[in-house]
């Protein structure tokens, strides 16, 4: 990569502050942006004494000094968003507002300031909906059935637009499932959690059926600077997906939570949930991402979907 300052917003969250460390340990000069509302300090606390790493606690939705800080940054990192999909669906004012009324306020920052070269947004699989799998980056139409997948396609659409009228690049990342150290959300610390305060018995959300891929945070880190490669070739915007080859249904993480905590006959309850079985409302009962064309660049993921799962299931129980 060409570029030495680097601006992440949401970078005290998780994904995020797994990137902002691989990039000050790279040599980079980085800004971390955030509003501590889902990042949290102690993410970022090993990081405030390097020379090469800022901390600017700043709301998207009130970016004072943001300006001024683009003037250093040539790339910038755009994570910043309300991660919990389960909330879209009851409150869907905080998904409107953190996460597409923020990257509005970020991309008239850029087109006003005319400085920044690239753009790295994350995405998410819910925008395909429910679609054919494993499903590409050229499947269509999309349509979410979440809050969370519709807001997150409305940015994609933003950015796209931006990309092309005011001259600079972007790339935009598809997530599945990520799952590793930092996590606050997300079935597997939701499963600890349970289990912790009752380890006789686990509810489990929806039918116990939905399939998902799972992929360890270290794994998409390094897919986002593989693709970050690519930049400066073909189209101003790309978009790729990012997750495992496979996929495991919601009962097997039960099982492997379970195994990983020591735990013995532990009776599951699932829900029954709703719509067939879902989790909750706007829950995509299976998803599986083609990860072909990241793969043809050079990324692969180490960790397939079960051992993603194992991986951040003991660190959790060793730090949670």
């Amino acid at each position: 990569m060409s570029f030495s300052k680097v601006l992440i917003t949401g970078g005290a969250g998780f994904i995020g502050s797994h990137l902002a460390e691989k990039l000050v340990n790279l040599g980079f000069d980085v800004y971390v942006y955030d509003n501590l509302s889902s990042g949290k300090l102690e993410n970022i606390n090993h990081l405030l004494d390097r020379k090469n790493f800022r901390f600017v606690k700043e709301d998207l939705l009130q970016p004072k000094n943001l300006p001024k800080i683009l003037n250093d940054c040539e790339l910038v990192f755009h994570l910043a968003a309300n991660p919990e999909v389960k909330i879209s669906s009851t409150n869907p004012e905080i998904h409107f507002q953190q996460n597409l009324v923020s990257t509005y306020n970020l991309l008239e920052c850029l087109r006003k300031n005319g400085n920044v070269k690239t753009l790295i947004f994350t995405s998410s699989s819910t925008v395909y909906g429910e679609a054919e799998i494993p499903t590409p980056e050229e499947y269509s139409p999309l349509k979410p059935i979440s809050i969370h997948g519709a807001v997150k396609l409305a940015c994609e659409v933003l950015i796209s637009a931006y990309t092309r009228n005011y001259g600079f690049k972007s790339i935009i990342y598809r997530l599945a499932n990520i799952v590793g150290p930092r996590s606050c959300h997300g079935v597997v610390v939701d499963f600890v959690k349970k289990l912790r305060e009752n380890s006789e018995e686990l509810e489990i959300l929806g039918d116990g059926f939905q399939k998902k891929s799972y992929l360890y945070v270290d794994d998409c880190v390094n897919a986002i600077l593989q693709g970050l490669n690519t930049a400066n070739n073909g189209d101003n915007v790309k978009v790729f997906n990012v997750g495992s080859n496979d996929q495991i249904d919601v009962l097997t993480v039960a099982k492997i939570v379970v195994e990983e905590m020591g735990l013995k006959n532990v009776k599951f309850k699932p829900t029954g949930g709703v719509n067939g079985g879902r989790g909750w409302i706007g829950d995509v009962k299976n998803m599986l991402l083609d990860i072909s064309k990241l793969k043809s660049i050079g990324w692969k993921p180490t960790h397939n979907s079960e051992k993603a799962v194992r991986l951040a299931t003991k660190f959790l129980i060793k730090n949670f």
